[in-house]
């Protein structure tokens, strides 16, 4: 079972620095090893950071602000954000953000897709405003430090939205995924009976995933990276509301 953990570990690992929603495969894989929703929530959770620190720390150079926020108020917001996320999971069941997955992960493909492929007009500016930014930003945050899972699609969307190249965006919502987890992990360590075992193995695999992952996202064809993203984002919303119906 841990070899398969290190496995999910790996490709949750490139696919949150490609893309985002690494935390689908490690949440399912941390479940069946026989850990509960909330459990393994926490543990994935903390399990991913040290991916998502590699990853961040690879792509650096490439962060930017957005839509007029400096990228040190980005974040700001992101570890106020993740911090209040994360006492809100450890305070309240998280049954009703659950039913919101699918369809955050749906509204984030879809404007990510129309912000990707669908040609705006010569001369139009970003079309999200500074203060839009920031509060869609914090509201991001929140949900990145309750769940977590689909933050980087829809952080994409939203530094797409706010202008950013995909590349850029990419490598920003990959630091800031990591920053807001700082805060949400901050709290979660303070949790009792965490799996430290599952959580080293899982860790392990996420920074190896992480670091190739960072690779590939300096070196894929921009285009490539936009298709993928949307492909996955597709793929995760049809596997979520399925799950959701059962």
């Amino acid at each position: 079972m841990l070899g398969l953990l290190f496995g999910v570990a790996v490709w949750a690992g490139v696919q949150n620095a490609l893309a985002g929603g690494g935390s689908f495969v490690t949440l399912p894989a941390l479940i069946l090893s026989g850990l509960d929703a909330r459990a393994a929530n926490i543990a994935s959770t903390i399990a991913l950071f040290p991916g998502q620190v590699t990853t961040g720390w690879v792509g650096r150079r490439l962060v930017s602000g957005a839509a007029g926020l400096s990228f040190r108020a980005l974040v700001a917001i992101s570890l106020a954000g993740g911090a209040l996320g994360a006492g809100l999971l450890l305070l309240t069941p998280s049954s009703f953000f659950a039913r919101l997955v699918p369809w955050l992960v749906l509204f984030a493909t879809a404007l990510f897709a129309y912000g990707s492929f669908v040609r705006r007009p010569v001369g139009t500016g970003p079309p999200l405003s500074r203060t839009a930014a920031g509060v869609i930003q914090f509201l991001i945050s929140i949900y990145g430090g309750y769940f977590g899972g689909g933050i980087g699609f829809l952080m994409l969307a939203a530094l797409t939205a706010a202008g950013l190249a995909v590349r850029t965006a990419g490598s920003t919502k990959n630091v800031l995924a990591s920053i807001m987890n700082a805060a949400a992990v901050a709290i979660f360590l303070f949790t009792p009976g965490i799996p430290w075992l599952r959580v080293g193995v899982v860790a392990a695999g996420a920074m190896l995933g992480g670091y190739l992952g960072a690779q590939a996202l300096r070196r894929v064809d921009e285009r490539l990276i936009r298709g993928f993203v949307v492909l996955l984002g597709v793929a995760l919303t049809i596997g979520l509301f399925i799950r959701q119906g059962r």
